[in-house]
């Protein structure tokens, strides 16, 4: 194939790649996708999304489309911590959200979203070779054999924990890797051990429910999200039999089980025809990359970061480094963006994989064997019980406790805007759906003539809400204050400049 040119080029057609894309191609900007793989995979890895993104997702006007409830998203009212319980039911703000779906069909949806929004995918390219200069990236990518030079502004490696992109251009990925072994499949289990919406009944054994199953020398996780075949998977502590570089089979999953439940399930093969998941994980890494940037080189979801799936934060962790990307390298590309703000990705968003990887190590370590342990697992439970730790577990989880520093003091300033609805029914997350910076006026309109001069890029909406947070406020495309006023004084216009400025370039 020839060469040819690409304002951005992302490496890797999973989750957080295509996010990216689909963000740059809202703000105007079709990137190129590059994907190793003949089309998207139908290999199970995360099950669901838990968190901000959620939101985020609503505001783009995609919460319906892939399979949330009817109306806004509800807050979850509980969720696991190391596989113990958590009540969120008594949080007065109860940051944590949670939809079921398989990442299989969640980079399906992506990927026609992308295209309708037309991105140019190319599924079966493998990224070979990158030389990076001070203008430009050259890359060499493969495809049924031909090699072909393609020439990108900036390369946004979203390729996995294995990184081509990060290898290639030396960042380095310092952490650390736990002993632990875990084993998943899809499988088949006697119909007359089920009991319904409770888990198996195991015979010499009992039950063993739905969901964390700890015992004294390991977990067991049950997840019956097809009912025809359940998930079924093992944690192990240490360097157990069958770690091996050897594919991982039924049996070796039958004798981890038996080691950790201490009795014999009758585990068989799905009935059913198609792909069904059957791995192991000799290890479990808790790694981030030195920078997320190197010169026109950056790093997205697990290129940048990765950590044990306890609790289930990668999505969120991935897809909202994505939201967070997606304009402001989009306004580095269209020639607006104020000085320093694709750096701003970075400084933003580290502290959020820090406090994601130090959670799951928490998680590790309060599920690992052992009386000790039970101790403080013991412990825990009647701490997290309370609402204060309750309301702080639940802020970690979904990725809510870190504040941006945006330069502004208001309370709402570095958070994501709260779920606003106005007295018309309608709702902030509606203003979104175009991924534009928003200044939202609730208080008469004054704000609009502070704003006229960003008009080409920044929309203005007047609102009427009853007990309002704020008089006014200057939203990000990422759904984050950036600025907000009790009042409208000619001071609070001056700031609101300042923030429009700082976030949006001159006006």
């Amino acid at each position: 194939m020839s060469g040819s040119h690409a304002s951005v080029v992302i490496a890797g057609a999973g989750p957080n790649g295509l996010m990216l894309a689909c963000e740059l191609a809202l703000a105007g900007v079709r990137p190129v996708v590059l994907d190793r793989l003949p089309g998207p995979s139908d290999e199970p890895k995360a099950n669901g999304l838990v968190g901000q993104v959620i939101r985020q997702l609503d505001m783009r006007g995609l919460y319906h489309a892939f399979g949330g409830a009817e109306g806004p998203p509800q807050p979850a009212y509980g969720w696991q911590f190391a596989g113990m319980p958590l009540s969120f039911s008594e949080l007065e703000d109860n940051p944590m959200y949670a939809l079921l779906l398989a990442q299989p069909r969640l980079v399906r949806l992506l990927a026609k979203r992308a295209r309708d929004l037309g991105v140019d995918i190319r599924w079966g390219h493998q990224l070979t070779a990158i030389d990076q200069t001070v203008d430009t990236v050259a890359l060499t990518a493969q495809s049924g054999g031909k090699e072909y030079r393609l020439d990108a502004d900036y390369l946004v490696g979203a390729d996995g924990g294995r990184s081509t992109v990060r290898k290639s251009v030396g960042i380095g990925f310092p952490g650390h890797t736990s002993p632990v072994v875990s084993r998943l499949a899809h499988v088949h289990l006697p119909d007359d051990m089920l009991v319904p919406g409770r888990g198996y009944d195991i015979p010499g054994h009992g039950l063993i429910a739905f969901g964390p199953n700890r015992f004294d020398d390991g977990t067991l996780i049950l997840f019956p999200l097809e009912p025809d075949r359940p998930l079924l998977g093992t944690i192990e502590y240490g360097w157990t039999p069958g770690s091996a570089t050897d594919e991982m089979t039924l049996d070796e999953l039958r004798d981890s089980v038996r080691r950790v439940v201490g009795a014999d399930i009758p585990i068989q093969a799905p009935k059913s025809s198609g792909a069904h998941a059957l791995r192991r994980l000799d290890g479990t890494n808790s790694r981030q990359a030195e920078t997320y940037r190197s010169g026109r080189v950056l790093l997205l979801g697990d290129a940048a970061h990765v950590h044990s799936p306890m609790g289930g934060p990668g999505l969120n962790l991935g897809m909202a480094d994505a939201v967070n990307l997606g304009w402001k390298l989009a306004a580095v590309v269209n020639g607006w963006a104020p000085g320093g703000l694709l750096d701003t990705y970075e400084s933003e968003r580290y502290p959020v994989g820090e406090r994601v990887m130090m959670h799951s190590k928490a998680q590790l370590a309060l599920a690992a064997p052992g009386p000790e342990v039970s101790a403080l697992r013991e412990l825990f439970g009647e701490l997290a019980a309370t609402t204060d730790v309750a309301g702080h577990l639940a802020g970690l989880l979904a990725g809510s406790d870190v504040r941006y520093d945006v330069g502004d003091s208001h309370p709402l300033s570095g958070l994501m805007v709260p779920d606003l609805v106005f007295d018309d029914g309608g709702r902030v997350a509606d203003l979104l759906h175009s991924a534009r910076p928003l200044v939202l006026d609730l208080a008469g309109g004054t704000a609009r003539a502070g704003a006229a001069a960003w008009s080409n890029r920044v929309d203005v909406a007047t609102a009427a809400m009853t007990d309002a947070p704020a008089a006014a406020m200057l939203i990000r495309p990422d759904g984050y204050v950036a600025w907000a006023a009790d009042d409208l004084s000619d001071d609070a216009i001056d700031g609101l400049r300042a923030a429009l400025t700082r976030w949006f370039g001159a006006a």
